[in-house]
């Protein structure tokens, strides 16, 4: 009862199923949802393309505006491919559904192993960069980043459990603050810049470019792509918005491309011009804004807008991640339990599993983004590549009508995604990008493994191939009771015991002679008619006789079960129940996996 009260106070009460619908959130919310991971990573996308530059030398800076641009062309082009990937799959599901379709199964696994661990990342990257932003504001908190980090992570596992309507109502007022904050700051950096209140340290194109090794542009460029994070949210969650939900998705689709194209191209444009350099300790977002504002209130909102969106960036994966897992685990690649919609109608054990993961990695990596970030891209342009190149096997296939132009722009996305894809494999292998590819195999080995154990339970429970019905007679069974002494429980478990077979035994572990001497008269006053075999234990252990004797019952009785009933008393409250000893837990779990062994447990319940 006291854990059905907790559970109601944190996420409130269950809801019925026909009240799905209701569930479902208009535009200006989905963009808050699906948007805020994209949106968000213009707070550090701007900053990795400028570390690796900047590290080469300051005048190699220069190639920041470059590199942006073409960002931003990239985006423009995977905006226009996921817009047809919405228009031929209005049900969503992402690129597991639309590789899975078109390219084959092991394609489909790649692409959702490559999601499922995207998600993870947005969530541990963005409540990082989250906190290192509040940190460059309030420097206190730079030593307990992984504590706040991980205090924010539970914060929104517990909101997203509430459901998709209200943390969406919750988290959709963040989200358009820090786009305003950032249209204020671009805004006005441009403003000193016309009007002459601010000396630009760098022209927007220069006349020449200083020579960098290419291989120091692709870096800096693969770093950069992280603004590109999360495009994909939108195609994946189309079943959360209201109808018509297909045109919906579209249209927030577009306006989230262009914000984030504004915004990025924007701040890549003031630092450059303003010559900001990061430095350690504080971000690039917080050097520009304190270079337009100084120490002015519109300093700390632009930095607590930036810390606000970060950290709600992880919403987009917290509607993302349990809906690709519930995919999965209907098609048996992962437990089933992921299928199952919780109190809230969300699929609240994704929820759980996706911040518990996300908790580990910001322990392993200490809370710091720019070690995470590498980890970050390679799956995301994976995914990217295998949806876009499975659509343009599904125009050629079915040849829809201007299937030509559909297959243009997913053949361009499909193309331009690889080659990026490459090119971070490449730059950020060493970096730490290693870890994703060899994750993502192993990842897609334990989905098939799920998926042929789950074949093989299936084949062995199918009454199909039985030519006649099975006769139901009942099983002769022996009810073997361990007994740590006598007590009401015991009594009470031998009750229970008679009523459900005629031949019930008792055994009792022998630790101290002296004790034992006593169950015995004890046994015989209360019990007397019920047999007590006394097991010797030379070794103080209590579980191994118990299983010994068990396995000998079953060899000399020849029936079709044992049954092995545990008396055993419940605490009136649940922290008594650590005082007792728990040898019960540990014989059920020893009797688990044992065949023609029935486990059963007879609870007495104390009042005090």
């Amino acid at each position: 009862m006291k854990y059905g009260r907790l559970k109601q106070l944190l996420v409130g009460k269950p809801l019925a199923s026909e009240m799905a619908h209701n569930e479902r959130i208009p535009k200006w919310k989905a963009l808050a949802v699906l948007s805020s991971d994209a949106l968000s990573s213009v707070a550090y996308a701007t900053e990795e393309i400028l570390i690796p530059l900047s590290l080469f030398a300051t005048a190699a800076v220069a190639w920041s505006m470059p590199i942006a641009i073409a960002i931003a062309a990239l985006l423009f082009i995977v905006t226009l491919s996921y817009r047809q990937t919405i228009e031929f799959y209005p049900n969503g599901g992402g690129a597991y559904i639309v590789a899975k379709d078109n390219l084959g199964t092991m394609a489909g696994l790649i692409a959702g192993a490559s999601l499922l661990i995207d998600y993870v990342l947005t969530v541990s990257v963005s409540v990082a960069s989250g906190v290192e932003n509040i940190a460059s504001a309030f420097p206190l908190l730079r030593e307990h980043k992984e504590i706040v980090g991980i205090v924010i992570i539970f914060f929104l596992m517990t909101m997203n459990l509430r459901g998709v309507r209200e943390s969406a109502t919750l988290f959709a007022l963040p989200t358009y603050f820090f786009i305003g904050s950032i249209f204020v700051l671009v805004g006005a950096g441009a403003f000193q810049l016309l009007t002459g209140h601010a000396l630009p340290k760098a022209p927007l194109i220069h006349e020449a470019y200083p020579a960098l090794p290419l291989f120091l542009i692709l870096r800096a460029f693969s770093s950069g792509c992280a603004a590109m994070t999360g495009v994909e949210a939108i195609s994946n969650g189309i079943q959360i918005f209201k109808e018509p939900s297909q045109k919906n998705a579209k249209t927030t689709l577009l306006w989230m491309s262009v914000t984030l194209g504004f915004m990025f191209l924007g701040i890549t444009f003031l630092a450059h011009i303003y010559g900001i350099i990061p430095k350690e300790g504080e971000t690039a977002v917080s050097l520009l804004s304190h270079t337009v504002f100084g120490s002015s209130f519109f300093y700390y909102f632009v930095q607590v807008c930036t810390a606000m969106i970060l950290v709600l960036a992880a919403n987009t994966s917290y509607a993302d991640f349990p809906r690709l897992a519930s995919l999965l685990a209907k098609d048996r690649f992962l437990p089933r339990q992921l299928a199952s919609l919780g109190d809230r109608l969300v699929f609240s054990n994704g929820i759980v599993w996706l911040s518990v993961c996300a908790m580990v990695l910001i322990i392993m990596f200490k809370g710091e983004t720019h070690h995470l970030i590498p980890l970050y891209a390679v799956g995301v342009f994976l995914s990217f590549t295998l949806s876009q190149g499975g659509m343009v096997f599904h125009h050629l296939r079915e040849r829809e009508p201007g299937w030509m132009k559909s297959l243009a722009f997913n053949g361009l996305g499909a193309i331009s995604t690889a080659v990026v894809l490459t090119v971070i494999t490449m730059t950020k292998f060493l970096s730490g990008a290693w870890m994703v590819v060899v994750l993502i195999p192993i990842l897609v080995f334990i989905f098939y493994r799920i998926h042929r154990h789950y074949l093989d339970v299936g084949k062995e429970l199918t009454l199909l191939d039985v030519s006649r019905p099975i006769a139901v007679q009942p099983l002769k069974h022996t009810v073997v009771i361990p007994i740590s002494g006598i007590h009401r429980g015991i009594i009470e478990g031998i009750r229970y015991a008679l009523s459900i077979s005629s031949d019930v035994r008792a055994c009792y572990v022998e630790l101290d002679p002296e004790i034992t001497d006593r169950v015995k008269e004890e046994w015989r006053k209360w019990a007397g008619q019920i047999p007590l075999v006394i097991l010797k234990s030379p070794y103080r252990s209590v579980v191994s006789p118990v299983l010994d004797y068990i396995n000998d019952v079953l060899e000399t009785t020849k029936d079709d079960m044992v049954t092995v009933l545990i008396p055993e008393f419940v605490t009136a409250k649940w922290w008594q129940q650590f005082l007792h000893n728990q040898t019960a837990f540990f014989i059920r779990a020893a009797l688990l996996f044992k065949r023609n062994c029935v486990v059963t447990s007879v609870r007495y319940h104390l009042h005090v």
